[in-house]
């Protein structure tokens, strides 16, 4: 999808998982969003750990820097996130939680 198309209407997760995987098709996409998750939740941890609450910016910036990095200059394309900010963060965790196992792709 270039830059500029517009998000299909998904009124489920099940519907929109499919669309989101093809958005995240480049492995270097994968792999900048899975940096960047680590990233926010150590960062999450960490605030919780210290009882630092603003290192919660911290989390949140490192999470989108790294995936919005890797839509808009490797896929080259507009993340979902605007359109679908909870099925987004579902479909972030769910291809974190197959990429760290192996299992994305099969």
């Amino acid at each position: 999808m270039a830059a500029g198309k517009e998000v299909p209407e998904f009124k489920t997760f099940a519907e929109f998982w499919p669309y989101y995987l093809g958005e995240h098709a480049n492995p270097l996409n994968q792999k900048l969003h899975a940096l960047g998750t680590t990233l926010a939740l150590l960062i999450l941890v960490a605030a919780i750990v210290t009882g630092q609450p603003l290192l919660l910016i911290g989390a949140i910036i490192s999470g989108y820097f790294f995936a919005w990095v890797g839509h808009f200059m490797i896929e080259h394309n507009r993340p979902a996130t605007f359109k679908y900010p909870f099925y987004s963060l579902a479909g972030d965790f769910k291809m974190y939680g197959l990429f760290i196992t192996g299992r994305l792709g099969k």
